[in-house]
This record gives structure tokens, C-alpha cells and sequence, in this order.
């Protein structure tokens, strides 16, 4: 049995909720091979990304999958890639709003994900659910996330990823992208049966 720790967001921006933390908090507790233990993070630069590396310290996961939110996509993406860049277009919950500002300054320009991201990608679209590739993880919170998880632990066995996913309809005044939360659930519960 692996042991997977993934994690989703509270809301931010303005909104109330979060499809993240939403989709990850009505995931079961074991899915194929995996054993979860989930976590809802903050959206803080430092902080959110401290919060998972304090609970992987306590449990050893094999694998850690991060989960955000991506306004706006049409599908669930995993990243492939993760920069070494914070560059907010907004401020997060805490009210920090960098720019042009690096997450490590000895730190690597970008680390990819080692999950086997294509076959994810296929096994969510075989359900129905519209998945791809994407190569930006942005500059926010998600992206520095991401950046230090993978900077953390390069050159171990612990595999690291994350899957952005769209709004909820409720998030929307129709003119958005959006995913029913049960779509968003079978989406991440068919990318953890590849795992």
C-alpha cells in the first residue's frame, strides 16, 4: 500500500470555496494502491508549502499530490513543470503580493513532476473528463507550492505532482469554464489508480 498525501486549498480571491480542498475532502480514504491523507492548505506563499512538508515529515508519503484551483481552464491539468518565480497578481490570504520575485535564490530556474502525469491525463479523460497537459503553473501560490515540494525532494524516491482543476458551476456566472464536483472527484480518483 503507497502512502499519497494530498492537498487542496481554502479559498481565496474573494471566493468562499475552493474546488480544491472540495474535491479532495469527498475523495475516499483509499483509492487503488493508495492510502490517502488529505490536507487543506493555505493560500499563502511559504505557509501553504510549510504545511505540507510538516505533515510529509509525520507520515513519509511515497507520493505528494498537490490539488489548486485554475480559474478559468476548461479541463484538469497536471503541471508538468514548476518555476522558480512569485509573481502575484493578486495578493494572497495573508496579503503578500510579490513581484518578480524568485522562491529560492540559489534554487534551480524549474523542476519538473515525476508522476506519471501522460498516463494521468489519459486515465481522467477515458472517464469522461476532459484532462491535458499544462506547462504553467502560473507565478501564484500553486507554482511556489509545486516549486518547493519538488526542490524538497529532488533526488528522492517521493514523487511529486499537481493537478490544477476548473472552477465549480456555483463559482460562475455561466460565462466561466466549469466542472461538477463529482467530475473534479472521478478526474483525481482515475489519476490516483495510475499512481
Amino acid at each position: 500500500m503507497k502512502k499519497l498525501l494530498i492537498t487542496g486549498f481554502e479559498p481565496f480571491g474573494g471566493q468562499n470555496i475552493n474546488p480544491s480542498w472540495q474535491s479532495v475532502l469527498a475523495l475516499e480514504n483509499q483509492i487503488g494502491d493508495c492510502q490517502l491523507t488529505k490536507l487543506e492548505i493555505p493560500t499563502a506563499f511559504k505557509r501553504g508549502a510549510d504545511c505540507v512538508l510538516k505533515k510529509a515529515k509525520e507520515i513519509n508519503p511515497d507520493v505528494i499530490i498537490c490539488v489548486g484551483q485554475a480559474g478559468g481552464r476548461n479541463a484538469v491539468t497536471l503541471e508538468v513543470v514548476a518555476i522558480n518565480l512569485m509573481d502575484a497578481n493578486i495578493p494572497d490570504n495573508l496579503g503578500y503580493k510579490p513581484i518578480n520575485t524568485p522562491i529560492l535564490e540559489d534554487g534551480e530556474n524549474a523542476y519538473f513532476s515525476n508522476l506519471p502525469i501522460r498516463e494521468m491525463v489519459e486515465a481522467i479523460n477515458r472517464e469522461g473528463v476532459p484532462s491535458k497537459l499544462s506547462y504553467s503553473a502560473g507565478a501564484f501560490v500553486c507554482n511556489e507550492v509545486l516549486y518547493t515540494l519538488l526542490h524538497e525532494y529532488n533526488g528522492t524516491c517521493v514523487k511529486v505532482g499537481f493537478i490544477h482543476v476548473p472552477f465549480l458551476p456555483e463559482q460562475t456566472d455561466g460565462t466561466m469554464p466549469s466542472l461538477e464536483k463529482e467530475q473534479i472527484v472521478r478526474a483525481l480518483a482515475s489519476a490516483i489508480k495510475v499512481l
